[in-house]
């Protein structure tokens, strides 16, 4: 049996209906959607989608398990522990997990066993570390009314977390937002992509295996129009944590005002790479069409405005054109694929009309820009220079395979053109200059920037951006503090 057969076996297999209150929900009651595999186009398997009723009933049981069940009670050393048995199990089925995000997004299966899965496993046990360490700290005051005084601060959980991913990476991007939460004591109801929510639905299997108590973590799959919608405007959620689109975060943020929920949004980019005349070039043109083209283009942080120095302009143009020729598309599961699909029709034309609007605006196509004549949604590794910062394709967040270069004479001009986009997310920059390195990495607005390489994924490290790509911050201790409130308690001696 080919490793894809394996893998369509292992989707075929698994419980596609809502997991709520610790039970996988009946099938015959609600309406369904398929998953559509990208690379062939022909679905994998029919999920249910969890209705109104029964998002209620999800945000009901994770806040009885926070008020009155197991799940409030427990200390931080406990549910550290369930935290490391989750991470194991996600680990023991990390092959799993690779195949299921191959099927469901397109990527190549490499990218999953080397970025996501290594990613997700790491986040888990990090903070399943900090979960007893949540600790707050005792404040001196003048007393009270003549009176001494022990005022203190507590850390507690901020309640029910409705978790939103996005279909890029929806393990790893969900590991971000399930493991701080449950590690600050929340409860979760994740709301997986429906174009990808194969991956969530393991992760419901295995909580469940680890020994999560009944409604401390459920999956909701469903649409966004119906079942995201639903969640996010629950009076029962306490926080709500989005990855996705601008236009969509705003509708989210929007709900979330209207009882004044705190919220975090992670909204895309449009991160500018800069290759300064003393970069090593060999390194920078394997870094930059790393940074524009893994996962086909569609990462919230990928490079896709390429800043070089004219004065290596044409050397760097031609040394990026031939990264770009070694790329090879095809079936995620077949040897040598380098590149795979894009989510599905829709993304695949969308992109391409920003292909066309480039060459529209003047901007000079050097590499790709085509469709393969092949069955999947495909888009061909797309490289435009001379182009302008004024330039739709120089502005506007494509989520394909397409960068955009640009020259500058001088740093300062590097550093205006970098900051004149409505995202913050990313950069990134190549330079053999120390002081230069330190110098731009400061005057660059985004909420990550990185110095001859991409931005480096860690659970260690915050992540998040500011303008269009969102507000608030994931991981590190960061990812803490958005998941719990400050309490401060007095009491007069």
């Amino acid at each position: 049996m080919s490793r894809r057969s394996a893998a369509e076996d292992l989707a075929r297999g698994l419980r596609v209906t809502p997991f709520v209150a610790g039970r996988w929900q009946p099938e015959s009651t609600q309406d369904t959607f398929d998953v559509v595999d990208p690379v062939t186009e022909r679905p994998l398997v029919t999920v249910t989608e969890a209705d109104a009723a029964t998002v209620d009933k999800a945000v009901v049981s994770a806040r009885d398990a926070l008020d009155d069940g197991e799940w409030g009670r427990m200390d931080g050393a406990a549910r550290g522990q369930l935290l490391l048995a989750f991470a194991q199990l996600i680990e023991d089925r990390a092959e799993d997990f690779a195949d299921l995000e191959s099927l469901d997004v397109g990527k190549p299966g490499i990218e999953g066993r080397v970025i996501d899965l290594p990613q997700t496993v790491a986040t888990f046990r990090h903070y399943a570390g900090w979960a007893d360490k949540l600790t707050g700290q005792s404040i001196p005051t003048p007393g009270y009314q003549g009176r001494r005084t022990l005022s203190y601060t507590v850390r507690q959980p901020v309640g029910v977390v409705a978790a939103i991913t996005p279909w890029n990476s929806p393990t790893m991007i969900g590991s971000w937002k399930v493991a701080p939460a449950l590690a600050a004591g929340c409860t979760v109801v994740l709301k997986p992509p429906e174009d990808a929510p194969l991956t969530s639905l393991l992760l419901a299997q295995l909580a469940e295996e680890a020994g999560f108590p009944a409604g401390v973590f459920n999956v909701v799959p469903g649409r966004g129009a119906t079942t995201g919608n639903t969640l996010v405007e629950h009076p029962g959620v306490d926080k709500i944590s989005f990855t996705g689109s601008p236009e969509t975060g705003r509708i989210v943020a929007a709900a979330a005002a209207r009882n004044f929920r705190p919220t975090t949004l992670e909204l895309g980019g449009k991160s500018p790479q800069i290759v300064f005349a003393d970069a090593d070039l060999d390194a920078a043109a394997a870094g930059v069409a790393l940074g524009i083209f893994a996962n086909q283009g569609e990462v919230c942080a990928a490079g896709s405005r390429i800043l070089v120095a004219r004065t290596i302009h044409d050397e760097f143009v031609e040394r990026l054109v031939a990264h770009a020729a070694k790329i090879v598309l095809g079936d995620p599961f077949d040897d040598g694929t380098t590149m795979g699909a894009l989510i599905n029709a829709e993304q695949r034309e969308r992109v391409l009309r920003y292909v066309q609007t480039g060459r529209d605006e003047g901007a000079r196509l050097v590499t790709g820009g085509g469709r393969p004549e092949r069955r999947g949604y495909f888009v061909e590794p797309t490289l435009f220079a001379d182009a302008s910062p004024e330039m739709t394709i120089a502005r506007e967040e494509i989520f394909g395979p397409v960068g955009t270069i640009l020259a500058f004479d001088d740093d300062h001009q590097a550093v205006a053109i970098a900051n004149d986009s409505n995202y913050a997310l990313a950069a990134t920059l190549w330079t053999t200059d120390l002081s230069r390195a330190h110098t731009v990495a400061a005057r660059v607005r985004a909420g990550a920037v990185a110095v001859n390489g991409w931005s480096p994924l860690d659970a260690r490290l915050p992540w998040g951006g500011s303008k269009l790509s969102g507000l608030g911050r994931e991981l590190g201790w960061a990812g803490i503090e958005a998941n719990t409130e400050l309490k401060t308690i007095t009491v007069i001696l």
